[in-house]
């Protein structure tokens, strides 16, 4: 009997190697190589193997395909189909992360409760409870369906199998770290058993027409663990994000091939479930300290949807060296940026002050409409001198310190009136070319210290 050749792959981008290393050559990470027997690749001998007739795939002209909008099933939950892009297409693979206890496991047994209910059979396979442990969860969110099937069992082969029993129009698989194939003989949650298990939920998913939902481990990172392939194969990837001491959990697409990928979901925590949030700019600002230095609010576009927040700065001297630059849902190097412009265009003398930002709220804002509003937090917690309450502050701002043109201004103007803001400082170039709502001022900007005199200045 030969031996058994051995190779080490890395863990978290699947780089194979034939000897250890303590540093993986592909993504630079430390101590995530591991040893895995290699399987025996059934050899032709020179012989090119063809696929049966039936499955060969024949190019044909792109004006003979027929296309037909795909069918959707909605979820009670109108923030989901939301971020789906209207509800669930059958024969997807949806991927959902996110970090230990937010909530992934309770979403996805009240979906699949919700779906069970109009008549759907709904398959729940749990590799990391038990029948019982998922039925204690099921009680205490009050679910209860003769058409929702649970499974506790982490053998793919066994869980193909179930399906092919039971035939459900949804799938629900948690965690795919816990599934594993026998025939590949490392271990669950390694690269090569996420890489297979999930190739092969997607061969059911789409020869079947079986919508399945995987959930992810996360790394301490915050993205996905196991290969990035894994994100590349499936249809739609999900974030699950929010702290676990606060109440609200935000679900945001990433990736979404039926739908936009900047939607997202707001949910609340509670010991039923998560319920949606309907309106999540007033949950946002319900708790706004009016007239505190450095507090500003935003309009931010999240996929279709204006949504407001509130934009908090602390400027203090420093006590070290170096001035630190912490940011907590805004990227640190932009707020770097933004005082470099400050200091350079404005005149403000912020080299030798801690810089200290934060959205309020625990939403994650990356586009460039914010900026002016984050100039004006600095500068109004900078001087100790409060902003107008009643202001909302939109605008990109440029390294020369001028102020851009940002889309679908209407939208957040009409979401900030809605609210009860009276005034909203805009781009220049934006003003015009729309209808503006009854009963509030429209200002138009050009550079940053011009929006400083309107919020902190004499204007």
């Amino acid at each position: 009997m030969g031996k058994k050749k051995t190779k080490f792959v890395c863990q978290e981008c699947g780089y194979e190697s034939v000897k250890w290393m303590g540093r993986c050559p592909g993504c630079y990470t430390w101590n995530s190589m591991v040893e895995e027997v290699e399987r025996a690749k059934p050899t032709t001998r020179g012989v090119f193997v063809h696929s049966s007739p039936d499955t060969i795939s024949k190019p044909v002209p792109i004006t003979t395909v027929t296309t037909t909008q795909e069918p959707r099933i909605q979820t009670d939950l109108s923030e989901l189909n939301r971020v789906l892009g209207g509800g669930i297409v059958r024969g997807s693979l949806v991927l959902i992360g996110g970090d230990p206890g937010i909530g992934k496991s309770t979403l996805l047994l009240q979906v699949s409760a919700q779906l069970a209910m109009k008549q759907n059979k709904v398959l729940y396979i749990s590799g990391e409870e038990s029948v019982k442990q998922t039925k204690l969860r099921a009680d205490r969110l009050h679910v209860s369906s003769n058409e929702l099937y649970v499974l506790a069992e982490t053998d793919l082969e066994y869980i193909a199998e179930a399906i092919e029993v039971i035939n459900p129009a949804f799938v629900v698989i948690d965690s795919i770290q816990t599934v594993y194939r026998s025939e590949i003989t490392s271990a669950p949650g390694s690269v090569s058993q996420v890489r297979e298990c999930t190739a092969e939920l997607m061969k059911i998913a789409k020869t079947k027409g079986i919508a399945i939902f995987i959930v992810g481990h996360v790394t301490k990172e915050g993205a996905i663990a196991g290969p990035r392939i894994l994100e590349h194969m499936v249809d739609t990837v999900l974030y699950f994000e929010g702290e676990r001491h606060h109440t609200y959990r935000i679900l945001r697409a990433v990736k979404n091939r039926f739908g936009s990928t900047n939607e997202i979901g707001i949910f609340e925590m509670r010991e039923t479930g998560l319920l949606e949030v309907e309106n999540p700019s007033e949950v946002f600002l319900e708790e706004r300290s009016r007239g505190a230095a450095g507090s500003t609010v935003v309009a931010s576009m999240e996929g279709t949807r204006p949504v407001l927040v509130e934009i908090q700065a602390l400027i203090s001297p420093t006590s070290f060296g170096n001035p630190r630059r912490m940011a907590t849902g805004i990227d640190h190097n932009r707020v770097s940026l933004l005082m470099a412009v400050l200091e350079k265009r404005v005149g403000l003398l912020l080299q030798n002050q801690d810089a200290y930002l934060k959205v309020a709220g625990g939403v994650k804002l990356d586009e460039p409409a914010i900026d002016l509003a984050i100039a004006v937090s600095i500068a109004s917690s900078f001087r100790d001198q409060p902003t107008n309450p009643y202001d909302v502050i939109i605008g990109e701002v440029g390294l020369t310190g001028e102020v851009r043109r940002v889309s679908r201004i209407e939208q957040r103007v009409q979401e900030a009136v809605k609210l009860g803001f009276h005034r909203i400082i805009i781009p220049k170039n934006n003003v015009g070319g729309w209808n503006v709502p009854a009963g509030v001022e429209i200002i138009g900007v050009s550079h940053v210290a011009e929006a400083l005199e309107y919020t902190l200045g004499s204007k």
